[in-house]
């Protein structure tokens, strides 16, 4: 089986960052992010196809997640999209890397939109699984229809003391769970979910995911020096880079149709719907068209 077992550091903005760098030096970059409860061995067989291809392709462990951790322990655990965005920016600062093409699903997928968004001069194009993900606490404030409601029954959990408490000891089942739910038709193994399991004993793990989930129902506050970009999030702003969105046929997680998205991607923009049971980690259960949407967009 597979395994990243290269992985280097960097300080970066507020953390030191783990992560994956393979592939020419003076390729093309790529930047994959992977969402919860996940890692970068998401895209263990995506990064070959796109270094075969002549790309350098990085791979970053997000905040909570591997070896990535807070250069500070007076630091806030924030898991609040804006800070997560930067946390993007500052890698690729640190890296030399002016623009990268930015490919992602789930909190990956909305960090990579937000960079998008925000700094298009950093991003020379965009794959994002389930499309246009940028939210706001005032858009999480607003209750949904009853059978959306009950897919994020998980949200409403970690609210309360007992979640927080129940996630912390039972995580790594909580994952297994969460797989299992939003890929119904993948037949992952026990050595397949390990492997990425391992990265949820981060210490900060918990607190960022707890706080991430609390701060879109605006029950946790964010960091003042993030209100500016939250701000401007909240106004859904036009994705303007080449961009291809992606969506699985089995994906079991929350998501939207793109006839509801599309028109916030305000560039070259193309959604394809990938076949064949292909859950919500659609990098890791269709590879190939994960990385020829990288290579295409």
């Amino acid at each position: 089986m597979a395994l990243f077992d290269d992985v280097r550091q960097v300080d970066a903005g507020v953390l030191n960052i783990g992560y994956v760098d393979a592939g020419p030096p003076d390729g093309d970059a790529v930047v994959l992010l992977h969402g919860w409860p996940y890692d970068i061995h998401s895209f263990v067989d995506v990064v070959p196809l796109l270094t075969d291809a002549g790309y350098r392709v990085v791979v970053p462990y997000l905040r909570g997640y591997g070896t990535t951790r807070f250069r500070s322990g007076d630091a806030m655990r924030n898991g609040q999209p804006s800070a997560m965005a930067l946390d993007v920016v500052a890698l690729m600062d640190a890296l030399g890397i002016d623009a990268a093409k930015l490919a992602g699903f789930d909190w990956g997928a909305r960090t990579a939109d937000i960079v998008a968004a925000l700094w298009p001069e950093r991003c020379r194009g965009l794959v994002s699984v389930s499309g246009y993900l940028i939210d706001s606490q005032e858009a999480g404030r607003t209750p949904l229809p009853p059978k959306a409601e009950i897919a994020w029954w998980y949200q409403f959990y970690f609210s309360t003391d007992r979640g927080r408490e129940g996630y912390d000891r039972n995580r790594y089942d909580f994952a297994k769970l969460i797989w299992r739910t939003a890929s119904p038709q993948w037949t992952f193994d026990d050595a397949t979910f390990d492997r990425s399991a391992a990265a949820f004993d981060n210490p900060d793990h918990v607190d960022i995911v707890i706080h991430n989930y609390r701060w879109r129902l605006a029950l946790a506050p964010g960091e003042t020096q993030y209100d500016e970009l939250e701000s401007r999030l909240a106004g859904k702003p036009k994705i303007t880079v080449p961009a291809i969105t992606l969506e699985g046929d089995a994906n079991g997680a929350p998501h939207l149709d793109p006839s509801v998205y599309g028109k916030q991607f305000a560039g070259p923009y193309e959604h394809r719907a990938i076949g064949g049971g292909v859950g919500h980690n659609l990098p890791q259960e269709a590879p190939q068209a994960f990385a020829d949407a990288v290579r295409q967009v």
